[in-house]
Parts: C-alpha cells; structure tokens; sequence
C-alpha cells in the first residue's frame, strides 16, 4: 500500500469526510488575493495583510515543504429558520468550536505519518495559517471555489471546514478540480442581504454580515444594521440558497451537533443573560464555543441590532436596561434599537389614529 494511500485512509479513519494532496507550490491566485488587500476590502482584519510573504510561499512556512495535505470535514446539520424574536447563528458555530476538533484530528494525522515516515517535517493549519486553503483545496481535487467565494463539492455542497499539513515528503498529488460547477446560476449573489458578494467570485468582506458581527471590534455601519434582521453571530444566506446544497448529507462529527441553547436563543432573554455577566462569566458561558471569538460587547451589541429589526416593544424594558451597560458599543447599538422600535411604534399608532386626530 503506497504511503497516500495509508496516509488518506488515517484521515478518514479520524472522520474527515475529504482528503486530497496536492503541491506546495505558490498559489496562482496571490496577485488577485494581493489586490483584494491593496483595496481594502479585508476591512479591520489587518492579520490578513500580515506576512503575505508567506501566503505566497509555502516553503516559508516549512522549509523544502513539497507536498500538502488538504481535509475537509462536513458540518452540515438540519435546522428550522427561527421567529423575529430569535436569533441566528451560523451552522458552523452552533456546536463545538471547529478550530479545536480540527486541530485535534490533524495532530493525530501528523502523529501517523510520522509513524510512516518518522523524519517528516510538518505544520499544521485550521483557518489560522498564513496559507489560501480554498485554491489548495481546489488544487488537491476537493471541489471548486464558487461565485461567493466558498469552496464547494458536489457530495457535501458548501457545508465544510479545511484544514491542512504542509510536509517535506515528496508525495504524489491528486489531480485538481478544474470544473466550475456554478454555470450561469447566481443565487448566492442575490441572496446576500448586505450585497458583500460585489461581482462572482469577489467578496468585499467589509460589507459580510459573517465579518459585521464576528470580526468587526467597533459600531455596526447604521446603514447596514436593518440588513442584518436577527443573525446574531454569522451568516448562512448565500449557502442556503446554492442548488449544490440539496445534496447536503448531516454531519458525522460529533462535536458538530448543534447546542440546545444555542439553536433556537430568545433575544430577550440573551440580552438579559448578556448583560448579568462580566467578561469572565461570558467565557465559561460559552466555552469551547466559537461564539467567544465575537467577546461580550460583540454578541450584546448583535443582540441589541437584532431587536431592533424585530421591532417589538417587549424588547424595551431590557434595552432600556441596555443603555446602563459600561460597554459604549452596547449602549450605542441600544439606544439604535430603541429608537427603532419607537419609529415603529409611531407609525402603528398614526395609522390606527382617526382622520381627525390626525389632522389636528
């Protein structure tokens, strides 16, 4: 048995549904990635303008890296779209944080090639290398990358998290995915709330609500704050609505089986739990949960933009509590809310108002 063979058949045997080897040669899509950096559309995540050096090289990262290992694990679960006074979470956030079940698969991946082949070099990466893992992705055969951006496969659609092991060993690569499966079809692009996704294939990542709500530290844009509804922690939109994702299959992972209190959270009662805590009862709320990556001033502050798109005055005693909290970004983002309601409240009332009151 030839050592890919072995070494694809451990990985699957760790539960990753995809593996594929490719080069480490540097990726052909650095220039374009180049110009999406020098156009500021990375927004505040300065860390991806960070040692593009290595983004263009693999070799940097692992010195005489020839070959790297690409996985991808299916988190796909089955969900009914919450009520106006719900919030909503992103699938890949709604069970145990994917950085550490991935990390923790691919450790043990490094563990049995080393096994294998003993004086193997490696690094390992999930979402957090200097690395573009979607082209490695497609150049390992995964899938392809589709017109927002994703990676998409024909058996598990849009539903995965990559991961990779960049090593020294001279292995044979799979062929690349050459195919754009995504045709003339452009619902992804008209199903953004937001509009992030500006042409196929190019995602202004300032406009995301997956970056408004999780990496962006300050205030919420007031012009893009109606557009987020209740998504309260990442976006599924232009996901949901791919026609590759009717082959979706519900993931094997575990770790990935959605929290009970996180699948179906009541924004009032989040925002009155949020706000009884400090930051360190925030963290072991929600530990081993990706939703920590957002802190508590970015989840009240989701929380308190998603109330105010729902326009429901049950909301109001607990945003006016809101307004008291010590987090300037939360009382901001409140007061918009209550203001909100209250807009909404006046335009009831006038219209239930009679002709004559009205033209008093």
């Amino acid at each position: 048995m030839s050592l890919e063979t072995q070494i694809k058949d451990k990985a699957l045997a760790l539960r990753f549904d995809l593996v594929g080897i490719t080069t480490a040669d540097p990726p052909a899509r650095i220039a374009f990635y180049r110009r999406w950096i020098a156009g500021g559309c990375h927004g505040g995540m300065a860390y991806l303008a960070r040692n593009i050096e290595r983004r263009a090289d693999p070799a940097v990262l692992v010195p005489g890296a020839k070959s790297i290992i690409v996985v991808g694990c299916n988190y796909h679960t089955t969900l009914l779209r919450p009520g106006p006074l719900q919030g909503r979470i992103a699938r890949y956030a709604l069970g145990e944080d994917y950085h550490d079940v991935m990390q923790r698969k691919l450790d043990a991946l490094v563990a049995a090639i080393r096994e294998l082949a003993p004086q193997a070099q490696a690094c390992v990466y999930v979402d957090t290398g200097a690395v573009l893992e979607r082209e490695l992705a497609q150049r390992a055969g995964l899938g392809w990358i589709g017109k927002n951006t994703m990676l998409f496969n024909n058996r598990f659609g849009q539903w995965l998290l990559l991961g990779e092991i960049l090593l020294d060993l001279p292995l044979q690569h799979d062929p690349p995915e050459t195919r754009d499966r995504c045709g003339s079809c452009t619902r992804c692009i008209a199903a953004c709330p937001t509009r992030a996704i500006v042409a196929p294939y190019q995602l202004d990542a300032r406009r995301c609500i997956s970056y408004l709500t999780i990496e962006l530290k300050g205030a919420i844009p007031v012009e893009l704050r109606p557009l987020v509804g209740n998504r309260i922690f990442g976006c599924d939109d232009c996901l949901e609505v791919c026609p590759w994702n009717r082959f979706a299959q519900q993931a094997r992972e575990a770790a990935f089986a959605p929290r009970r209190d996180l699948t179906e959270p009541g924004l009032v009662e989040l925002l009155e739990e949020l706000l009884a805590m400090d930051e360190v009862a925030f963290r072991r709320r929600f530990a081993g949960s990706p939703l920590l990556r957002a802190k508590r001033r970015g989840l009240l502050r989701n929380v308190c933009v998603a109330l105010g798109n729902a326009r429901d005055s049950r909301a109001v005693p607990v945003l006016t509590r809101a307004l008291a909290d010590s987090e300037p970004l939360v009382r901001e983002h409140a007061a918009w809310a209550l203001e909100r309601i209250a807009t909404q409240d006046g335009k009831r009332n006038a219209a239930r108002s009679p002709k004559g009151d009205q033209d008093e």
